[in-house]
């Protein structure tokens, strides 16, 4: 190539495209031999407008357009159903948000549930709570009826624990000028509050060897009865031996101060015991004593027998 000769042609008539345009074909411009593309892949070059597509059929037609608003064309075909196309099957668990198929929040929805349950309870309990707090408003008012741990009852002295029974007969009492006095004991009257006839009543038990003893006829059958026994005393909680049939029994006979007599008032210091030992049918014999080591200082007022287990 010499200056001022720029070759058999321009750069232009090098394109390698030229055969695809009018003015190339016109200058003969060939398709290359070899074909373009990936190797050996087959490219079917043509000159541009002189491809055919849908060579299986003609060219799908668009679908005709609706007539009325809201009323589908009896013409309308679904695209999937037209020549040449692919059907295309939904993807599970895709739908029309994000592709993703979204069923009720059942985890929200047991939450909220809860919540609204607890509410309720919360409620009920607040309710509940200010009633009592109304209900006991009311009770501030002193009781008169006094408690089990203020009850001037004394606990039985036996040697079980068994339950009351019901009263089944009508066994005698006895006053202390009846019973049979032994060792220190005497009678008296002269404090005020005893029931016995006359007034009197047995003092001078608190020395060993002092004692009382009811024979007692009648009992209707053996078994379980209680022991009552009317006392007075000032001091410390007394206790005094019991002896049923020549046997002693249980546990001391406790002879606390119930009444809560104070400054050695006597007359403001009558109570009652209760022991429940087991009688033979027919005679028995009942003894109150001060031993050894018991405390005595009692005056003893009225003897008297329930059948079965009671504490009145």
């Amino acid at each position: 190539m010499t200056p001022g000769n720029n070759g058999a042609s321009t750069p232009e008539d090098d394109d390698p495209f030229g055969y695809l345009y009018a003015d190339g074909q016109a200058n003969g411009a060939q398709p290359p031999s070899g074909g373009y593309g990936y190797p050996n892949s087959v490219n079917r070059v043509r000159p541009v407008g002189t491809r055919q597509y849908g060579q299986q059929g003609s060219a799908p037609q668009a679908p005709p357009q609706q007539g009325v608003y809201g009323q589908p064309n009896a013409h309308y075909a679904a695209p999937e159903t037209l020549p040449g196309a692919t059907a295309q099957s939904p993807q599970p668990g895709r739908g029309g948000h994000g592709g993703r198929s979204r069923g009720p929040n059942t985890k929200v929805l047991l939450i909220g549930a809860i919540a609204v349950v607890a509410a309720v309870v919360i409620g009920i309990g607040v309710a509940m709570i200010s009633g009592d707090d109304e209900d006991k408003g009311g009770d501030d008012q002193a009781d008169g009826t006094p408690t089990q741990s203020q009850t001037s009852e004394p606990s039985p002295t036996a040697s079980s624990s068994a339950g009351e029974q019901e009263e089944k007969a009508e066994l005698p009492t006895i006053d202390a000028k009846a019973l049979r006095l032994g060792g220190t004991a005497s009678l008296a009257s002269d404090v005020e509050g005893a029931q016995s006839d006359g007034g009197i009543y047995v003092a001078n038990l608190n020395q060993p060897g002092a004692s009382v003893t009811w024979t007692v006829d009648d009992i209707p059958k053996d078994g379980a009865y209680t022991v009552f026994v009317r006392y007075s005393t000032t001091d410390e909680p007394q206790s005094m031996t019991l002896t049923v049939n020549g046997k002693e029994f249980g546990n001391k006979l406790n002879m606390d101060n119930w009444a809560r007599a104070e400054d050695g008032d006597f007359s403001k210091g009558w109570t009652k015991t209760y022991a429940w030992p087991t009688l033979n049918k027919g005679t028995n014999t009942i003894s109150v004593s001060c031993n050894d080591g018991d405390k005595c200082n009692v005056l003893l007022d009225q003897l008297w027998l329930k059948e079965g287990q009671v504490t009145k």
